[in-house]
């Protein structure tokens, strides 16, 4: 765990549950895509930069979920590097409040305000294509989270982010956690046409052709949203919906669970909804789902 593997020339990434890109620029320096998910992830990261000789320059994050930018205000604090984050993710990453609260539609209570969905906040700058070194480009990749970002660097290796899960992680969750489906889908469209020397999702191995695990991942989409539209044949409420969900994939309802995948199977009625396949309609006070 937390071994450095070089994906080609200056370009490398860690091998650890949410990968964190490494990459060598001029002399000593070298910047990192992502920071890990807690203090933990910070010190061993630290510890390969400092066995090499390395300074750290700039942490760019991907986006603002905890388990990829945790270990950056340990980072910063330790080095006084920069942290770089893209649109509203920077705001999540100064004030990570946000994202239980976000998931949850409320201020979170005690068993989602963890280290899991609520990272240490860190001071972080508002990227802009100036702030990136020289031959690394910034790849929107919304969907997942609302400005999430790929790099593309010198190399020609591009860091996914959480844009695909791995085959293994499809099989066993089901319903991975979106923010916005239709942007979701056009970033994985957009993904499929991709040419890299090498990609690095940060939750599926390295490939030098993602093309059919972004198919997986878009199939998976569109089988979720037909469980969906066969559930609400008849009017379904949420809470119903949801737990006729859990129980069709074989899920394990806790407090985290439910907000990620309460929080994504709203997004998957809006989508359905504003695209005419669900109706939405108020019975006895209660919001009801039918197909449409």
């Amino acid at each position: 765990m937390y071994e450095l593997i070089q994906a080609a020339g200056r370009s490398h990434y860690f091998q650890c549950p949410a990968k964190i890109g490494l990459v060598r620029l001029e002399g000593a320096d070298v910047c990192l895509i992502d920071a890990g998910s807690d203090k933990d992830a910070g010190r061993k990261v630290r510890q390969q930069l400092d066995a090499n000789g390395w300074r750290l320059a700039a942490i760019y994050a991907t986006h603002s979920h905890a388990d990829h930018i945790g270990g950056a205000k340990y980072l910063q604090s330790q080095t006084g590097c920069p942290v770089y984050a893209p649109g509203i993710e920077r705001d999540f990453t100064c004030h990570t409040v946000l994202e239980p609260a976000g998931l949850y539609g409320g201020y979170p209570f005690r068993e989602l305000r963890h280290k899991f969905l609520m990272a240490q906040p860190c001071e972080a700058r508002l990227l802009t294509p100036q702030d990136l070194p020289a031959g690394m480009e910034a790849i929107p990749l919304p969907g997942h989270s609302f400005d999430m970002t790929g790099y593309r660097t010198a190399d020609g290796v591009v860091y996914l982010a959480d844009c695909l899960s791995s085959a293994e992680t499809l099989a066993k969750y089901k319903i991975g956690y979106l923010w916005d489906v239709a942007a979701y889908l056009d970033t994985l469209e957009r993904v499929k046409t991709m040419d890299a020397a090498l990609f690095v999702p940060s939750h599926a191995p390295a490939a030098e052709d993602i093309a059919p695990l972004a198919r997986s991942n878009i199939d998976a989409v569109y089988a979720v949203a037909d469980a969906i539209e066969a559930l609400c044949a008849e009017p379904m409420a949420f809470d119903g919906l949801l737990r006729a969900l859990f129980i069709r994939y074989a899920l394990t309802m806790t407090f985290e669970q439910h907000a990620l995948v309460g929080s994504t199977v709203r997004s998957y009625l809006a989508w359905m909804k504003d695209t005419g396949r669900l109706t939405a309609f108020f019975e006895d006070n209660t919001l009801l789902w039918r197909r449409a």
